[in-house]
């Protein structure tokens, strides 16, 4: 009885120190690797400020490098503590899997929002268009983004489709292309019209003279002779340009005798007998 007294502490004193040694390895590892996350993730703070991430995307991505470290930190402590970690990440192989599947539109835009503000194809303040909406970017978050249109409408898009759609950018360039065709009739002089629009381009001072202004004959259209136009001038002075010269070009013309045809139809009435 005594015997087996001494055998069974023998046997738990072997065990006490088998896993008092695991827990102290475990507990030394834990504790080196919470030290270190802090240090990674104080490095990745430093460079991100130093590539100038963007201020939305810096937490999500440190949060996202934060746990992903604990993550495995954990698997680490448990390996040490000696436990089979086999079917542990089998079954949590599978958990993420089906979080993944239920979720799959939402990672989707979650990347596209990684990768916008990343890559930045445009910024806050941008005047855009993309699936058949255009408008000034409001803000751009992890998971959508919001434009204001011209009349003050709020158009939520999810960052999915943005990041690998097709968008326009019409804030990227300081200068933009402006174009007009504008028509005359038959009877009238072409080098008439070309006069009068190179002084009215001339008088605009926002219109820039580098590249020099384009003015063509388009196309002999169904009812007018189609002239072109085509100036450069700032990103901010496109449409007040554009409205403008339709305004001037319709009163100068008046005044020069130039006619502005439209569209129309002959039609022609015969009588038969019957």
């Amino acid at each position: 009885m005594i015997e087996q007294a001494i055998f069974q502490s023998e046997h738990l004193l072997e065990i006490a120190m088998l896993y008092g040694r695991r827990i102290l390895e475990a507990t030394a590892v834990l504790l080196i690797g919470l030290w270190i996350i802090k240090m990674l993730s104080r490095a990745i703070r430093r460079l991100m400020e130093l590539r100038h991430i963007d201020d939305t995307l810096r937490p999500f991505l440190i949060s996202l490098f934060d746990g992903l470290f604990k993550v495995m930190l954990i698997l680490s402590v448990l390996g040490t503590l000696g436990i089979q970690m086999t079917s542990f990440i089998a079954v949590l192989g599978a958990a993420g899997l089906a979080i993944g599947m239920a979720l799959s539109g939402t990672l989707q835009n979650l990347a596209g929002g990684v990768i916008l503000l990343l890559l930045k194809p445009y910024k806050v303040g941008d005047w855009i268009e993309t699936q058949g909406f255009s408008g000034t970017v409001d803000s751009i978050q992890i998971f959508h983004t919001h434009l204001k249109t011209g009349d003050n409408k709020t158009v939520v898009l999810p960052n999915g489709g943005l990041a690998t759609g097709s968008l326009i950018n019409y804030s990227t360039e300081p200068r933009r292309r402006v174009e007009w065709v504008f028509g005359i009739g038959y009877g009238d002089s072409f080098e008439h019209a070309k006069k009068v629009l190179s002084e009215l381009i001339a008088e605009d001072d926002r219109i820039q003279s580098d590249p020099e202004p384009f003015i063509a004959l388009k196309e002999l259209a169904d009812s007018s002779v189609n002239i072109v136009v085509r100036v450069w001038v700032d990103a901010a002075n496109y449409w007040p340009v554009h409205f403008d010269m339709n305004e001037k070009v319709y009163r100068r013309f008046d005044q020069e005798g130039l006619n502005i045809p439209y569209p129309q139809m002959d039609v022609y009435l015969r009588k038969t007998e019957s």
